[in-house]
């Protein structure tokens, strides 16, 4: 564990590095960060960081971080839960919520519970109407580096009271050290995607078919910046399942990062408005594995609910391979 740096309320962040397998990944303590991540032969990182804390709470507020407790947008920042309509903050547009606003886990300093060579456990936990949420809730996020080379994230909600959770790790990839995404192919194993609105990217509630649209990739595809432009979820399931690897980015370093997830969607996101300090648009490729967004206003949508008697477990693995 290392000091990493301070926030502007004055608390301490560590860093803390696993190693296992020819693998290694630096977590922060500050939004359980995805800091860094090594594979053995390549030497550049495989994911978008920085070696500056400032960054993190600046232009750089969700490279790596956990996004929770309910990732991307909840249209008109409320919703039902339990047959009572909840008002949340409205960070987006003043109208819609945006990553759960300041309730958001991305800028809180998390617990170090356990810690060994190739495992970390962090926990934090979120209190009953923060930002409007109901429940007091319990967040651990576990990171282990298994055999593959793997890393495999579980976030684990409990709750004392019905409530809704959606958390995902919101990492920007570039396999090939590079500042653009313009070498590397995409894959996702999906039928169908989410329509958005054109100003908005709020799910309609339409789901259409990827095929005969830009947004086909069952089988790889170029990533060319705009064509299409990637703020979209991909419905890689009907439900929470068992784990299943469901998407594929290749670099031409020759390094492939295959994701594996029991969640509903695949959210593509092509960093066209976020970027490290001085750096490039489209420098990386944010892939969050989560639930479909707005899903409590979609009663045909696979639920994100969590209560007491349920506690719920999403699991994410990135599992990598070198040519």
């Amino acid at each position: 564990m290392i000091p990493f740096g301070i926030t502007r309320t004055g608390q301490q962040v560590d860093a803390i590095t696993l190693s296992a397998h020819g693998l290694s990944a630096t977590i922060l303590t500050y939004g359980a960060i995805l800091q860094d991540v090594r594979l053995d032969g390549v030497d550049h990182s495989l994911t978008l960081g920085s070696q500056t804390f400032e960054d993190y709470e600046d232009t750089m507020m969700f490279h790596g971080a956990i996004v929770g407790p309910v990732a991307n947008r909840i249209r008109g920042a409320s919703a039902m839960i339990a047959g009572t309509v909840y008002d949340f903050e409205a960070n987006l547009e003043g109208q819609h919520t945006l990553h759960s606003g300041t309730a958001g886990i991305h800028n809180k300093v998390w617990q170090v519970d356990n810690v060994s060579e190739k495992s970390l456990s962090l926990s934090h936990k979120l209190p009953n109407s923060e930002a409007g949420f109901p429940a007091n809730r319990h967040i651990t996020a576990t990171f282990e580096i298994v055999s593959g080379p793997t890393l495999r994230l579980a976030i684990t909600t409990t709750t004392d009271a019905p409530s809704i959770v959606n958390a995902t790790n919101h990492s920007y990839w570039n396999l090939d050290g590079t500042d653009h995404m313009r070498d590397h192919t995409v894959q996702v194993q999906s039928e169908h995607f989410l329509a958005t609105g054109d100003t908005d990217v709020l799910p309609t509630g339409e789901i259409l078919l990827v095929a005969n649209t830009p947004y086909d990739f069952r089988q790889p595809n170029k990533l060319i910046p705009e064509h299409p432009p990637l703020d979209t979820t991909f419905c890689v399931s009907n439900t929470r399942r068992n784990l299943t690897e469901c998407c594929w980015l290749r670099g031409a370093c020759g390094v492939t990062m295959a994701v594996a997830t029991t969640e509903a969607g695949m959210h593509l996101y092509d960093a066209r408005a976020a970027n490290r300090a001085d750096g490039p648009f489209y420098e990386g490729l944010a892939i969050e594995a989560q639930g479909w967004p707005d899903a409590p206003n979609h009663p045909h949508f696979p639920s994100i609910n969590v209560t007491p008697d349920a506690p719920l477990t999403q699991i994410t693995e990135w599992r990598f391979s070198k040519t």
